[in-house]
């Protein structure tokens, strides 16, 4: 079985309990996440963050999620795509997924670390396959770490503190080279 069929049928079967899952919300695609519609490269450097976002925000906008995967005015998405131009890539070229592949009912929710951690081991580590990781805030690189997984941990593209250019720029000086050539 491939890795991303793995991971796949492991996002579809995690449903724990207090969050809402892809298919609750009308996006079970055939992704382990909807990032992947625009940042499903699956040799690009993988970029893990903590997770995709809060149920209500998905469902108020789930035909843009479901076209797209993403909301472009979100922060995290902001800081993202200046990075890359500031890279010279582009969203085909990365991986992204989460630590945590449930939907919280509120947004910035914290989640106990036991379930980010049974979301990690049962789906994203399947995702990684030896490519570069970046993992976006503490929790994402606390899995990685928990798991063995190489990364290179960057602070949570939302996180409150620094600008939206300092949090671009950090990114895009520790995306792999190899990713960037390949991309120009």
């Amino acid at each position: 079985m491939h890795r991303f069929d793995t991971a796949l049928q492991a996002r579809r079967a995690f449903a724990p309990e207090g969050y809402a899952t892809l298919a609750d919300v009308g996006l079970d695609l055939p992704l382990v996440s909807p990032y992947q519609l625009s940042c499903g490269n699956p040799d690009g450097p993988v970029l893990i963050s903590y997770n995709h976002m809060d149920a209500p925000t998905a469902r108020a906008n789930r035909e843009r999620i479901a076209r797209d995967g993403y909301l472009p005015e979100m922060l995290f998405n902001r800081v993202l795509d200046r990075a890359l131009a500031l890279a010279g890539m582009a969203r085909r070229d990365i991986y992204l997924t989460h630590a945590f592949h449930a939907l919280p009912e509120a947004r910035s929710a914290a989640i106990p670390a036991r379930l980010v951690e049974e979301s990690f081991d049962s789906i994203t580590r399947h995702e990684i396959d030896g490519r570069p990781v970046i993992a976006l805030g503490r929790d994402a690189a606390r899995c990685c770490a928990r798991f063995g997984v190489s990364h290179q941990a960057l602070p949570h593209l939302s996180a409150r503190g620094e600008s939206l250019d300092t949090k671009a720029r950090r990114l895009a000086d520790a995306l792999p080279q190899s990713a960037k050539r390949h991309a120009a």
